[in-house]
């Protein structure tokens, strides 16, 4: 399976931590945007953004790391108008208050997890690319 994942840098380790994870059960990371220097230039953006939209288009799935930047919520839009599996991780149930969340967190393909980084690799390891449900731990 290729997966990619999107967050914020400030959760690059986390994403680095899951990404390693994956790839050491047989999963293929598309593009790893945490290796990384923050854009300097606009000519730096549309590279990464390319590279980025890129790696997307080829994932069967798509992980979002919450909380995320305005990059994670194009990556999410990219994913889900694609039909790409789309996971959503919110560490504290975040996505699930009303005052912290989006209408398209809340879209019924939109597979949301809320709980432990290890709760989360065992939801993506154990339901592979088909699953369609939603949980939590």
């Amino acid at each position: 399976m290729k997966f990619y994942i999107g967050s914020s840098f400030a959760n690059k380790d986390l994403v680095r931590y899951v990404s390693d994870r994956l790839e050491q059960k047989g999963f293929s990371h598309t593009y790893d945007w945490t290796r990384n220097d923050r854009a300097s230039s606009l000519k730096d953006l549309q590279h990464i953004g390319q590279n980025e939209k890129d790696a997307i288009t080829e994932s069967n799935v798509v992980i979002i790391i919450l909380p995320g930047e305005k990059g994670s919520h194009v990556e999410l839009g990219i994913a889900l108008g694609l039909g790409i599996r789309t996971i959503l991780y919110s560490p504290k149930g975040e996505v699930y208050d009303l005052a912290n969340t989006t209408t398209f967190y809340q879209l019924p393909e939109v597979e949301k997890y809320s709980g432990s980084i290890e709760g989360l690799l065992e939801y993506v390891l154990e339901s592979g690319i088909h699953s369609e449900m939603n949980r939590s731990d």
